[in-house]
């Protein structure tokens, strides 16, 4: 299945264009996080704890309809004792002089909303912050180690550390645009959405290696084109494939977002993001970025224009080179 026969879209000639694009957001969505920050989930900054139990089973959806109507909005999560009763663990966030009043507040607004199903608190606790810290390095040091494992399975893929140093530039953008989103429109961030980054970093550096793989190979094929050439015939080449992917993938996470329930809908919304962006980095900003830099650092000289001015086969001079 192809969306496009033979496209010829000059991606090189334009290539400002995505690039200035992608430095904006780059730069714009580090600003944006370094002034406005994250809406941390209570696993990050810690809160009150509580578990709630019912005479008759609760729908959670009813739950947390009536907890947000009274401006609550606790992470439920349905347990089941060793008996086999029911309870719900609800932790919102707050600091530990905010326990009491937090505990009373949500079992006032529980009473008051079913008179009919009452309430009994059988545990109330504070998360301290200590373990909020403690995941917050430890998802920082998850990113750093992702995004570096990748430099060196692109460089090694290639024989070149700036292919890799490129994929996870654009892999850098995408996340950094996804999570300054996320700070713009106050979504709360959890492990899920640290996930939902790490997914998006993932499936990025795929497209990234496909359309990176086929200029490897034009490379051996062509001989004495430009490397300008080499590129736009393989961003082309991949067009439909790349295109046809996302949009499968997108479909999924549109699904999830509006069907998926309230506890997915943030995670969808990070993918539906990712992946557009992770889309656009591939196709129109990693290989016009690795182009400028062959042209600009290397004398002047496109990479397989220099292997034909030498007299040696493109192809060996591209495993030399990338």
């Amino acid at each position: 299945m192809e969306l496009f026969k033979k496209p010829n879209i000059d991606f090189v000639g334009n290539r400002y264009i995505p690039l200035t694009l992608s430095f904006l957001i780059l730069i714009g969505g580090c600003l944006l996080i370094a002034v406005k920050g994250f809406n941390y989930s209570i696993e990050f900054t810690g809160g009150t704890s509580l578990q709630v139990r019912f005479d008759k089973e609760m729908p959670v959806g009813a739950l947390r309809e009536a907890l947000a109507k009274a401006g609550l909005a606790p992470e439920i999560q349905t347990l089941r004792d060793e008996g086999g009763r029911l309870s719900y663990g609800l932790r919102e966030k707050g600091s530990e002089k905010a326990v009491e009043e937090v505990s009373n507040r949500t079992m006032d607004v529980l009473k008051a909303a079913f008179p009919d199903n009452p309430a009994t608190l059988d545990k109330k606790d504070f998360v301290g912050p200590v373990v909020g810290k403690d995941l917050k390095r430890r998802t920082y040091w998850a990113i750093f180690l992702s995004l570096f494992g990748i430099i060196c399975y692109v460089a090694f893929r290639f024989s070149n550390p700036l292919w890799g140093c490129v994929g996870v530039l654009e892999l850098f953008h995408d996340v950094v645009g996804t999570a300054a989103i996320f700070s713009l429109l106050g979504k709360e961030v959890d492990l899920l959405i640290v996930t939902a980054l790490l997914t998006i970093a993932g499936y990025s550096i795929n497209d990234t290696i496909v359309i990176f793989d086929r200029m490897r190979e034009n490379l051996r094929i062509k001989r004495g084109a430009g490397f300008g050439e080499i590129i736009n015939s393989s961003v082309n080449e991949t067009l439909s494939r790349t295109i046809i992917t996302v949009l499968t993938v997108q479909i999924v996470c549109i699904v999830l977002y509006f069907f998926g329930g309230p506890v997915l809908r943030n995670f969808a919304l990070a993918l539906i993001i990712g992946n557009f962006l992770g889309s656009y980095s591939s196709i129109a900003a990693a290989s016009g970025l690795l182009y400028e830099y062959e042209v600009r650092f290397r004398g002047g000289k496109p990479l397989a224009a220099e292997a034909a001015a030498k007299g040696k086969p493109a192809g060996k001079n591209a495993r030399d080179h990338a």
